[in-house]
């Protein structure tokens, strides 16, 4: 009796160290995330007295008041002050006066996602000590971006993340789907930054990736890594499903793969061909009854196969995981066979 009380003890500790064994500690590392309010800046701008208030926020926002001018509102060059009067135009208009009031009305605040950052970037830092962390910057994008990078930031589009109930999405649903905008909420925002990030910067995908299996397992590295720095986020928002989209998943995982590898896909480069297994749609075609399947589904298998190739080999280490190990490596070593 003594002796399995021992054996029991020891295997409860076991257990207790494994859980704990990727927690990073995060103690010594500084960082601390504020969003710089652009769109509460651009309230206080004034008709009359632009040529005054304008330069002063462009000294302080530098590349992302160049972007967001040029690019992002159409207004014109900020080489010199012509476009002033565009600018004048686009402040009176009612429409975006009014979705200046929704924003906020929304986002008095963004210390929720402040905090949030705050501890991905912190995880981040850990895991890549030499990684440049950008200036987080909100504004109103007038329904055409949600978190574009610049040279030194990441913009976050306020009012593409109104909520799905939003009364400004389904005027839009020509250019901007239902399927997508019901993910248009505030709980998707630092995800959808932290992912940004991760895509752009950290681990971009590389030109010479063409397969499907390489692809795959190039966005199952991405879902993995925002597993370890978002851990306490779920992973249907992680990859952007419903719940009944991951359910869906879930249940039918070994037919999915099955039917990969019936049609011959994992080694297809021919875009046209596998670009419906990973991009993002209401469902994927040929699989499922009555358009009930989930879209993307590469992306969520190649999630599977990188999660199922770390619980084999817990001594792999981020780095190695992104910048080392090969699909090849990855698909055989993760003996991955869903039943």
């Amino acid at each position: 009796m003594k002796s399995a009380a021992i054996a029991s003890l020891f295997f409860i500790a076991l257990l207790a160290s494994c859980s704990t064994k990727q927690e990073p500690d995060l103690s010594k590392i500084r960082v601390t995330v504020k969003i710089e309010r652009f769109d509460q800046e651009m309230d206080l701008l004034k008709a009359q007295t632009l040529a005054q208030q304008c330069p002063d926020l462009q000294k302080k926002y530098a590349w992302f008041y160049t972007d967001y001018m040029e690019g992002m509102l159409g207004v014109g060059s900020t080489k010199d002050t012509s476009y002033y009067a565009n600018l004048r135009t686009v402040l009176a208009q009612q429409e975006y006066q009014e979705l200046a009031r929704e924003v906020a009305v929304k986002f008095p605040d963004l210390k929720k996602q402040e905090a949030e950052l705050t501890d991905a970037f912190k995880r981040l830092k850990y895991y890549f000590p030499k990684q440049k962390l950008p200036r987080i910057i909100s504004f109103l994008s007038g329904f055409a971006v949600q978190t574009p990078i610049g040279n030194d930031y990441i913009g976050i589009g306020l009012d593409m993340f109104l909520g799905a109930d939003a009364k400004f999405y389904p005027a839009l649903v020509q250019s901007i789907p239902q399927y997508i905008s019901k993910r248009f909420t505030p709980e998707n925002i630092s995800t959808r930054v932290v992912e940004t990030l991760v895509r752009e910067e950290v681990f971009p995908e590389r030109d010479q990736d063409q397969a499907l299996v390489d692809r795959m397992v190039y966005h199952g590295k991405v879902l993995y890594l925002l597993d370890r720095l978002l851990p306490d986020v779920a992973d249907s928002i992680k990859i952007g499903y419903t719940a009944p989209q991951e359910d869906w998943c879930k249940n039918y995982e070994p037919e999915i793969w099955a039917y990969l590898l019936q049609e011959n896909l994992l080694y297809e480069t021919d875009y046209l061909k596998i670009q419906k297994y990973l991009t993002d749609a209401p469902f994927t075609p040929g699989l499922g009854q009555g358009n009930e399947s989930a879209p993307k589904l590469g992306v969520w298998v190649g999630w599977q196969i990188v999660k199922k190739y770390m619980e084999r080999h817990p001594e792999v280490s981020l780095q190695q995981l992104l910048f080392s190990k090969t699909t090849q490596t990855i698909l055989k070593e993760s003996k991955y066979k869903p039943k």
